[in-house]
């Protein structure tokens, strides 16, 4: 008869479903970087006839709704009451201060310039959750993460600006706080999350909180719906749909069941993503530099996905 004793603690050790949701962590993040990608074709398509308080706002509310959805059919569970007032300062830095910055910053900047410098925040996770949340330093991030920011590098310096001329100073600056609100809301929410947080009811409450923060822009929104073509406005429904309601439950689903820079260091594939649907939809053709930095960020997230030997 094989030994009891061993079978039960190999099965507590290894338990089985964990295994069988290695796919499905895969697959929500992809959802999660081929949303986000899309999301800054229609941050452009939308922008011109929104601005970014407006745009935020409407992408947000439309957002809320197909979260509270979503939540509803899951199940509702609230935080601890003492986690509360953390889960509104997540909200209200990732769905309203964030959404703010990258909006402004992409009237000024091209997508790829935007896209270089937000991404500066997995790098950001990767350290600062090494530190503070005592993941420490895996090889696997150490290594992949610098090839795929490298890649993002050469996807920013071979994208179009106007003019010919540099980037300018206050998008960059923009740009840089959305990389900043990107960091530290994720680091919040891995602490939300370990912390016991249900990551669908977190999602749909940082949701609701960034929505009351954006409600001062509401004159605002009003006047762009009468004068924006249908177009425009179908544009930023799409964007409170599917980069933000769906993407970003996926995101959360990922995050509970990896670390908070291995989740984060995936989505460097977000601008080669974008650079595929540029081409695709607004016909803007790549540089042949510009397909070496997609192919370095693929590289670079397929090196974090890595097991090299075992952790201690």
């Amino acid at each position: 008869m094989p030994k009891p004793g061993r079978v039960q603690r190999d099965d507590t050790v290894n338990p089985a479903k964990p295994r069988t949701q290695g796919p499905l962590v895969l697959v929500a993040a992809l959802v999660t970087v081929v949303l986000w990608a899309s999301a800054f074709i229609g941050i452009r398509g939308a922008g011109p006839h929104f601005d970014p308080g407006a745009l935020a706002l409407l992408r947000m509310a439309v957002g809320s709704a197909a979260l509270a959805i979503i939540a509803v059919r899951h199940g509702i569970r609230l935080p601890e009451r003492r986690h509360w007032w953390l889960v509104a300062v997540w909200g209200i830095g990732w769905f309203c201060v964030y959404n703010l910055a990258l909006n402004a910053a992409e009237r000024t900047l091209d997508a790829g310039t935007a896209a270089m410098v937000v991404n500066l925040a997995p790098l950001m996770v990767v350290v600062f959750s090494g530190l503070f949340l005592r993941e420490g330093f895996p090889k696997p991030l150490i290594v992949g993460a610098p090839i795929a920011f490298l890649g993002v590098v050469l996807i920013g310096m071979n994208s179009s600006t106007s003019a010919g001329e540099g980037p300018d100073i206050t998008g960059l600056l923009l740009a840089l706080l959305a990389a900043v609100m990107y960091a530290g809301c994720t680091l919040l929410q891995k602490h939300l999350l370990s912390a016991g947080s249900d990551a669908t009811t977190l999602t749909f409450l940082g949701a609701v909180a960034g929505t009351v923060a954006l409600l001062p822009w509401t004159g605002s929104l009003i006047g762009a719906l009468q004068t924006a073509p249908l177009g425009s406005t179908l544009w930023v429904v799409y964007l409170g749909i599917f980069p933000t309601a769906i993407a970003f439950t996926t995101w959360a689903y990922v995050l509970q069941r990896s670390t908070a820079g291995q989740t984060s260091a995936t989505t460097y594939v977000v601008p080669a993503i974008a650079i595929l649907m540029s081409w695709a939809i607004l016909g803007e053709v790549p540089t042949p530099l510009m397909f070496v930095g997609g192919a370095l960020c693929l590289l670079g997230v397929l090196v974090t996905r890595m097991r090299w030997g075992r952790r201690a």
